[in-house]
């Protein structure tokens, strides 16, 4: 990576080149994104995630373009075809699809029409024929008839003199641009059901005959398109006016109006329909998969965000209910830190006598283990278990909690939950999951693979490793967010925490196993495999909350420690009094603290730190009841108002979750009383608002809510 490519860079992205360039060799070094937006903002300039994730991006993309560039050259040089001004080409070529259109006439290719046509030596007839000249081309063809050459009549000459002609111009610089451009801008996306299966594909009716302009077709319809393709329901084309297309090249190569031209026209037809379309169309379908892909795996990621930092519960105890009809409702028995203390079943959906004796075993959990709250999944029976426990006869203090049990079951039956819980089957399983995500959501989703948490939009169309490596991204920003505490995180937390990997997070466990809870971040040196590096990288976001440090328990960096005992000493206290006295933390003056080192930037973060150290950027939990009474869909009304809670963001609305086993969409022209671009303008997952019910499908289970008019929660 060169300076060139830092300013390019630098220039596409809007930022300063000594950005873009510190940014790089921060990456180069093995730092990590959380851990440059933290604690290293003055070389950044401030930088966000997203921003030095674009950069990362941006340099991989400038990366593999002239890695592209070196491999074409070296071909052409091998070919003994690369001239200066071919080279020239190549080094300005700003892009993979310049430098793909200035190789296309001398890339090595199987032998094409037009190959078979030069080798039968109709190269000069295809030159007469452009030149257009007022003479018969029968004629000129004449010459070119060679049975030995399998050139057995005029015909067959003219027709292979256009071949080479068609080649030749689809391997046109300019008039692929030009046409390139005229995809881009006016082709219209085409999709028609195939013959016969009609039936067969009824749930993409609405595109059984949809035309619309490419450039602005929706992305979740486009994917919509492309998977009723692949399901070979329906028949897609991409392409723009064909008459437009076709003047272009005539406007270009025809510069006479005789038999000739004739010729020339019907080559440029040729070339057109057999040669630059399928090209072009292909090119444009990558292009619009590609931004309908991004925006897709962009609303996923916002989706896991806010489902990932969802405010938890805390260290409460909890009794988690995992609801069934005749199977019953698994229960759990949760300490404040997770453990398991018990687990059974009880009947609370079934008969009076089992309902007694269900409220009675509740009762006496609730008494016994002290329980501060009840979580109940929100599946099958999840309102009538909800409905029976709000009817026991339990303490207020205790909270009442509907919790989205989407990809529990794959937790359930995960290889981590095995190892975990290796002598307790999945119903036990599930049932602590769903306490656990009561309890801190964070730590319990990410032991499931975030595509099975249900917050996707056309999730299986897009690019699973884009999409996995997106959501990796997310979760490493969440965890890194809200920080870890070392010594009770889990295996799968701890693989997430900057700096560190499955093998030093598996280490830390094993060190703290054996030798007791780690009693500073220090000691976290003494983890084999945790060496200097990865302890620079993780050390900030790991807390240890009973270290004599308090500064082990903050997001302070272990590297600023001096410098805070230094603020606490110029203030004549030790550290704790400094974190504990908000007017001797006022004496401080930030300037007197500026070096080299360290800017304004850290300082203020560190200043903010010591006023809550440890804080969890959550925010605090808040109950929510769903409507009594209002149970299945055939309990609904239409103009009915009620309380919801939104389960799905994706752009063309949000799912609300009413409370009958069925989320409600709340369409994008619903959601308020105004226009609005993006859903997320309006709502955000998890949120808690208010419903009008417009339409019910019992017989499709579709349900068409509004937000439109109703106070949002």
């Amino acid at each position: 990576m060169t300076d060139l490519h830092y300013k390019k860079a630098a220039v596409e992205l809007g930022l300063a080149e000594r950005q873009v360039k510190a940014v790089a060799e921060l990456f180069h070094n093995g730092a990590t994104v959380p851990f440059i937006a933290r604690y290293r903002k003055e070389a950044t300039g401030l930088l966000d995630e997203v921003a030095l994730r674009n950069i990362d991006q941006h340099l991989q993309k400038l990366a593999d373009i002239e890695n592209r560039r070196q491999a074409i050259s070296k071909s052409l040089i091998d070919l003994k075809l690369l001239t200066p001004e071919l080279k020239s080409k190549l080094d300005a070529a700003a892009s993979l699809t310049e430098l793909e259109d200035i190789y296309l006439p001398y890339r090595p290719k199987r032998r094409t029409r037009a190959a078979v046509a030069r080798e039968r030596g109709l190269q000069p007839l295809a030159e007469i024929l452009l030149k257009q000249r007022d003479s018969k081309p029968e004629i000129e063809a004449q010459f070119f008839v060679d049975p030995e050459k399998e050139v057995p009549d005029v015909a067959a000459a003219l027709a292979g003199a256009r071949d080479i002609i068609a080649e030749k111009v689809s391997e046109d610089l300019a008039l692929r641009a030009r046409l390139r451009r005229l995809f881009s801008e006016d082709s219209e996306i085409k999709a028609t059901v195939i013959k016969g299966k009609e039936q067969e594909g009824i749930k993409f009716s609405d595109y059984f005959n949809r035309h619309e302009k490419s450039s602005k077709v929706a992305g979740h319809r486009l994917l919509a398109m492309f998977r009723g393709e692949k399901e070979k329901i329906l028949r897609i084309t991409i392409r723009p006016p064909q008459e437009t297309a076709l003047a272009i090249l005539r406007q270009r190569l025809c510069r006479a109006d005789n038999a000739a031209t004739r010729e020339v026209e019907t080559a440029l037809a040729d070339a057109y329909k057999r040669l630059l379309t399928p090209a072009l169309e292909n090119e444009l379908r990558q292009i619009l998969r590609e931004r309908a892909e991004t925006e897709a795996i962009a609303v996923f990621a916002a989706n896991l965000e806010e489902l990932l930092l969802a405010p938890p519960l805390g260290t409460k105890r909890v009794l988690a209910l995992d609801p069934g009809f005749r199977s019953g409702a698994k229960f759990a028995v949760l300490s404040a830190a997770g453990e398991l203390r018990e687990h059974g079943v009880i009947y609370p959906t079934t008969s009076s006598s089992a309902r007694s004796e269900a409220a009675t075993v509740v009762k006496d959990i609730c008494r016994r283990h002290s329980i501060e709250a009840i979580a109940i999944g929100n599946g099958t029976a999840g309102r009538e278990t909800e409905d029976f426990v709000r009817k026991l006869d339990l303490s207020e203090n205790i909270t009442v909690a509907m919790v989205n049990e989407s990809g529990a079951s794959v937790y359930s039956a995960s290889e981590i939950a095995r190892a975990e819980f290796p002598d307790h089957d999945i119903t036990v399983r599930g049932a602590v999951s769903i306490g656990r995500r009561l309890q801190d959501p964070l730590s319990e989703l990410i032991k499931i693979d975030a595509k099975a948490i249900g917050v996707g939009q056309y999730q299986h169309d897009v690019d699973q490793k884009l999409l996995q490596q997106r959501l990796d991204d997310v979760v490493i920003s969440c965890v890194n967010l809200v920080g870890v505490e070392v010594n009770h995180a889990s295996l799968q937390l701890l693989t997430y925490v900057s700096g560190l990997n499955p093998g030093i997070a598996a280490n830390i466990i094993k060190y703290r196993t054996v030798n007791g809870p780690f009693r500073t971040r220090k000691e976290l040196l003494k983890v084999p495999r945790l060496g200097p590096k990865a302890f620079e990288q993780a050390a900030g976001f790991l807390r240890i909350k009973e270290s004599s440090n308090p500064l082990d328990d903050s997001a302070v960096h272990p590297e600023n420690y001096n410098l805070v005992a230094k603020m606490a000493g110029d203030c004549g206290v030790s550290i704790p009094k400094l974190i504990a006295d908000e007017n001797v933390r006022q004496k401080i003056v930030i300037e007197d603290y500026i070096s080299a080192t360290v800017g304004r930037p850290t300082l203020e973060d560190i200043i903010d730190e010591l006023k809550r150290p440890g804080r969890d950027p959550r925010s605090e939990f808040v109950s929510f009841n769903f409507q009594d009474g209002i149970k299945q869909i055939s309990d609904l009304r239409i103009g009915m108002r009620l309380p919801g809670l939104v389960t799905n963001l994706t752009k063309f609305g949000a799912f609300v979750d009413i409370g009958v086993h069925q989320d409600g969409l709340v369409h994008i022209s619903q959601l308020a009383n105004r226009f609005i671009r993006e859903v997320s303008e309006v709502v955000k997952l998890g949120q808690a608002v208010t419903v009008t019910v417009l339409e019910i499908d019992q017989n499709r289970r579709r349900i068409a809510l509004s937000m439109k008019n109703v106070q949002r929660g």
